[in-house]
């Protein structure tokens, strides 16, 4: 299957954490599919950046900037969605944070209120935003949560980011099961170890990618295309069958521990 088979033309999408890596792959491939698309992150200039790089594809591209963290800005994102293009027929939930990396006894108060309020109650908050639109309209939906192998196996002193992932793997699975009766798919998707600014931390440490090399299946990191193609094939009626499961796209990293 190609990216020309896959149309979302006249669907609308919202992607958090649209302006760069990850995200910024999966609103590449939403609007070469013909989707018009609202990317939304805390930096501004960033989103102009990559809405201008994207310019010429056939969809529309909206740039809001947005701090997940903090309702009132997650409400005005979809009222700007709504305002631009529609209501969304696609939700991606891919902003994330990851301030509590160290020992589990070093973990404060304070970095667990936040890592809750990005990684798991910012999808909360627009599920409630978006999902009763798209089924009072019966044109179905397609929610695209964005979580990690550390969701599904401890990250090494990662307590927090393997706990928020795994909470927001149990969150796509509820989903799931409450809203596809009523044509509203909810998948996840769960890279292993992606290049991104997010995550330089663990690919500029030499000897986690010299181990990796070593004992992966496929021996090389992951590229954000790697999960943008995934994600555009979970947006589209291609994936009607699907829903409830967490797709790992890891180099085979889980089968042989390599992280």
């Amino acid at each position: 299957m190609g990216i020309n088979e896959i149309s979302l033309a006249g669907k609308v999408a919202i992607i958090t954490g649209g302006g760069r890596g990850i995200g910024k792959s999966i609103a590449k491939h939403f609007v070469a599919a013909g989707a018009n698309v609202v990317i939304a992150s805390r930096k501004l200039d960033v989103l102009k950046a990559t809405a201008a790089e994207l310019a010429d594809a056939p969809g529309r591209l909206h740039c809001v900037a947005c701090n997940v963290g903090r309702k009132e800005e997650i409400e005005n994102l979809v009222a700007e969605t709504e305002s631009a293009f529609g209501p969304a027929d696609i939700l991606v939930n891919n902003s994330v944070t990851n301030i509590g990396q160290g020992p589990s006894l070093d973990v404060t108060d304070e970095m667990l209120d936040k890592m809750v309020d990005i990684n798991v109650k910012a999808a909360l908050r627009l599920i409630r935003l978006t999902v009763p639109k798209m089924i009072e309209r019966g044109t179905g939906g397609s929610i695209i949560n964005v979580v990690s192998i550390s969701g599904l196996q401890p990250q090494f002193q990662g307590l927090l980011y393997s706990f928020t992932k795994a909470g927001l793997i149990m969150m796509t699975r509820n989903w799931a099961q409450e809203f596809s009766p009523q044509g509203v798919r909810v998948n996840a998707l769960a890279p292993g170890l992606i290049r991104t600014d997010f995550s330089e931390f663990f690919w500029k440490n030499e000897a986690l990618m010299q181990r990796l090399q070593a004992t992966q299946p496929v021996p090389r990191i992951g590229e954000p295309d790697d999960i943008g193609f995934a994600a555009l094939f979970l947006a589209s009626d291609k994936a009607a069958y699907m829903t409830g499961q967490v797709v790992t796209i890891d180099g085979g990293a889980l089968i042989k521990g390599a992280l």
